[in-house]
C-alpha cells in the first residue's frame, strides 16, 4: 500500500494530465493549523522545498496559519531543510510543568521561534525573491480580545454560536490579517467575504506575527500589537482559517496542499459542523498530499500526533512517540520523490474525496 494519497480538484487534474506533475505548475503552497499534527507531514516538508521546488524560477506563495505559518517561515529561509528540522526538533521535545500557565506555554513558544528563525533567518525570509511567506492571523474584535480566561471562553462560545448560524457572522468578531514578505502580489479570495487586511512582514514583527498566528485562545497569551498593524489583540490564524476555504490570486497556478486529513475543515468553529464543507471554487486547482490510512495505522497508537498527547502521555513517552513519527514520515517524502521522478504519481491522482458546496 502506498504511504501517500494524492487528490486533486477538477482543474488541477486537467492541468496535470496535460502537462505532467511539475513544480513549474504551482504558484501556491498551503500549510494548515493543527499543532503537532504537522509531524505527520515533516517528511514531505523535508523534500518539497529543499529538493522539489529548489530550482524553480517563479514565485511560490507559501501560505500558512498557526503551525502552517511556522512551516512557511521555515520554507522560505535559505536552508529550508535545516529550518524544518530545527522546528521539528524543538517542537517535539518541548516539555511543560504539570499544570502549565498560558505564560509558561507562551514563553516556550517564544523560545521555539528564536530557534526556528534567528536574526540571520529573518533577513533571509525578507529577501527571498522566489519563496514568499504569508502568515494568517486573527485580530479579535469581541470578548476574545481580553486575556481573562472567563471572557475568552465567553467570547469563544459567542463565536461558535454565531458561526453555527452562518460563517459570515465571524466578520463581526474577527478580522483576518495577512503578514507577507515584501515585494509580492498576493490576494485571498474568500467565498464568505470575511474582512482581510494585508501588512508587510518586517525584521521587527516576524516573531510577533508568528506567535500570534499560533496563539491558541485560553492556552497561549495573545499578542497585543504587531509592528506595522493597528493596535489590538491578535490570536491564532486557525480561528478563521483552520484548514482553509479560500482561493488565491492573482497568479492562476496550482496549489500544493500537504494535509494530515483527507477532509479540510474551513475554520476552527466548524469542527463539529458536518454540513460546513468547503466550496468547490476553493479546491478546483488544489493538489492534496495526504498520509494514507494504512500509513497512519502503522504509526504508534495508530494515529497522528495531536495536542491531547500533552495531557494523556508522560513527557518521555510522548517525545519518543513523536520522534518515531518524525522518522517514519521520511517514507512519505521518499515515496513522493520516487513517484514524481518515475512518472507514476500522475497515475495515482484521485478526485477530491470530500463533499463541496
Amino acid at each position: 500500500m502506498a504511504p501517500l494519497d494524492i487528490y486533486a480538484g477538477k482543474k488541477a487534474r486537467e492541468v496535470i494530465m496535460k502537462n505532467g506533475f511539475r513544480p513549474e505548475l504551482f504558484n501556491y503552497f498551503l500549510g494548515a493549523s493543527g499543532g503537532p499534527k504537522w509531524f505527520s507531514l515533516a517528511g514531505l516538508d523535508r523534500v518539497l522545498f529543499p529538493e522539489w521546488f529548489a530550482n524553480i524560477e517563479h514565485q511560490i506563495h507559501v501560505v500558512g496559519s498557526s503551525a502552517g505559518a511556522f512551516r512557511a517561515i521555515c520554507a522560505v529561509q535559505n536552508d529550508p531543510l535545516a529550518a524544518i528540522n530545527r522546528l521539528a526538533s524543538s517542537y517535539s521535545t518541548t516539555t511543560y510543568s504539570e499544570k502549565p500557565t498560558p505564560r509558561e506555554i507562551t514563553a516556550k513558544a517564544e523560545d521555539l521561534l528564536k530557534e526556528m528563525v534567528d536574526e540571520k533567518g529573518k533577513q533571509e525570509v525578507l529577501s527571498n525573491p522566489r519563496f514568499k511567506a504569508h502568515l494568517i492571523v486573527a485580530k479579535c474584535l469581541g470578548a476574545t480580545r481580553f486575556e481573562s480566561k472567563f471572557r475568552q471562553l465567553s467570547g469563544l462560545a459567542m463565536s461558535a454560536a454565531a458561526n453555527t448560524v452562518n460563517r459570515k457572522n465571524l466578520s463581526r468578531l474577527y478580522t483576518r490579517y495577512v503578514f507577507s514578505t515584501p515585494d509580492t502580489n498576493f490576494a485571498i479570495k474568500d467565498p464568505y467575504a470575511l474582512p482581510t487586511k494585508y501588512h508587510d512582514l518586517t525584521h521587527g514583527n516576524i516573531h510577533s506575527a508568528l506567535l500570534a498566528s499560533g496563539s491558541i485562545p485560553v492556552v497561549i497569551e495573545g499578542v497585543q500589537n504587531i509592528e506595522g498593524a493597528p493596535p489590538g489583540m491578535y490570536r491564532d490564524g486557525g480561528i478563521v482559517d483552520y484548514h482553509f476555504d479560500l482561493s488565491f490570486g492573482p497568479d492562476e497556478g496550482l496549489v500544493l496542499y500537504p494535509h494530515f486529513y483527507d477532509k479540510p475543515i474551513p475554520g476552527w468553529f466548524d469542527k463539529g459542523l458536518k454540513g460546513r464543507v468547503p466550496h468547490q471554487s476553493s479546491y478546483d486547482n488544489v493538489v492534496m498530499l495526504v498520509p494514507s490510512a494504512s500509513f497512519v495505522a502503522n504509526l504508534p497508537y495508530s494515529k497522528i500526533p495531536d495536542r491531547k498527547d500533552f495531557e494523556v502521555l508522560d513527557a518521555d513517552t510522548r517525545i519518543k512517540y513523536w520522534q518515531t513519527v518524525l522518522q517514519e514520515t521520511d517514507r512519505l517524502g521518499e515515496y513522493f520523490m520516487r513517484a514524481v521522478n518515475d512518472g507514476t504519481l500522475v497515475d495515482s491522482i484521485k478526485p477530491l474525496p470530500f463533499k463541496m458546496r
